[in-house]
This record gives structure tokens, C-alpha cells and sequence, in this order.
């Protein structure tokens, strides 16, 4: 019996044990999972060479690319950040059902210009439209699927037009130190705080160092 697990990217990961044989394989959909595990099963029954590799898998929206990006990161041992892993599981929800024909200039106008309305300044929508181009990229490079990576570029240049993407507003100034000790002696004080969040405090402040 094929045993079917749903990884975090959504994708399905089979594995098949019969008569001493071991397969496994990864699909975007479990359909195509239980197609490749009965075909395996035949295969090991009748004593003929197990199909290993996938079979040809034609991603249909934009939560399949990103599925596939994960997958093939994870495969070669590169486990996506926590600030992209963020990134994408929001664009899974407010792209991922897109169809790959319809992620054209102006859908991604659209998508950029509700972004903003729902309160996204410009140095997140360039994050993600950054990140955008990235899974298109990834998946026109290789995987040889037929999406427009242009289409990004001229949305994104579209929005920046409109000053809806761009970089970050610079800080102009840097806390007091009076600031700081009235910030760590209320970390300090607060008795439902099990963290030594003073510390972190006075290390962050001395290292510059970023959570990730």
C-alpha cells in the first residue's frame, strides 16, 4: 500500500513498498502521486524496471510554480529562509490560484495596485514582485514551462511609475539611549516576560544583527 505524505509546500510525496522494492517520487498533485505509484506497483508485480522519474507534469497556476521552486530548493539541500518562506505562502494565497495564462502585465498591475490599497508600501510590493519573478524565472529556466517573465518587469515598472514600488524610507535617526533603558527596564520589570529580553535587547543594539 503507497503511502502519500503532503509536504509543507503542498506538494505530494509518495513512497512505495512491495515485495522488498522501495520507490519514491514527489508531485505537485496527488493524483498524479496515486498514477505513479499504481504504475510502479504493476511494474514491481510483473518484475519489469520501476519509472523513477516523474511523469510529464504540466503546472496549470501560479501555487504549482511555487510548489515546484520549493521542491527543487529542498532537493538540493536549500531550504528556503523564514522571511521568504512568509513571502510565498502569501503570494500562494492572493496568486496561487491564478492560472499561469492569465499572469500577464496588467493582472499584475491589478495585483499590485490592491496591494498597496490594502495598505503594502512600496519597498513590500518590490519584495514581492522580487520574489514573483523569481518562481517564474525558476520555472521558464528549469523546468522549460512557458510563462512570461516580462510581463513582471513591465507590471513592476508600470507600479513604480505610480510610486507604488520602491525602496525603503531610511531612518533618520537612531534611539536615545534614554530610550533604550526605558525600553530594557520594562522588559526587565515585566514579570510575564520569561525571555531575557533585556539581553537580547543590549545584543542586538551592540551587533546590528538581523533576526534571520
Amino acid at each position: 500500500m503507497p503511502t502519500f505524505t503532503k509536504l509543507k509546500s503542498g506538494s505530494w510525496r509518495v513512497q512505495v513498498l512491495r515485495k522488498r522494492e522501495y520507490a519514491a517520487n514527489t508531485f505537485i498533485r496527488r493524483r498524479d502521486a496515486e498514477e505513479w505509484a499504481i504504475d510502479v506497483e504493476r511494474s514491481i508485480d510483473r518484475g519489469a524496471p520501476i519509472r523513477r522519474s516523474r511523469p510529464h507534469e504540466q503546472p496549470r497556476i501560479f501555487s504549482d510554480l511555487i510548489a515546484l521552486h520549493l521542491d527543487d530548493l529542498a532537493q538540493v539541500g536549500k531550504p528556503v529562509r523564514r522571511s521568504k518562506f512568509m513571502v510565498l505562502k502569501a503570494l500562494k494565497t492572493s496568486l496561487g490560484r491564478v492560472n499561469l495564462k492569465e499572469i500577464t502585465r496588467e493582472r499584475l498591475i491589478e495585483f499590485g495596485r490592491k496591494r498597496a490599497a490594502q495598505g503594502a508600501g512600496p519597498a513590500t510590493l518590490a519584495i514581492d514582485f522580487s520574489f514573483i519573478r523569481t518562481i517564474l524565472t525558476h520555472a521558464a529556466a528549469v523546468h522549460g514551462i512557458n510563462v512570461s517573465v516580462e510581463s513582471v518587469q513591465l507590471a513592476r515598472a508600470a507600479l513604480k511609475h505610480l510610486d507604488l514600488v520602491g525602496n525603503s524610507n531610511e531612518r533618520d535617526r537612531r534611539p536615545t539611549q534614554d530610550e533604550l533603558n526605558r525600553l530594557i527596564g520594562y522588559a526587565e520589570s515585566n514579570p510575564l516576560q520569561f525571555l531575557p529580553l533585556g539581553r537580547i535587547i543590549r545584543f542586538a543594539v551592540a551587533t546590528a544583527m538581523r533576526q534571520a
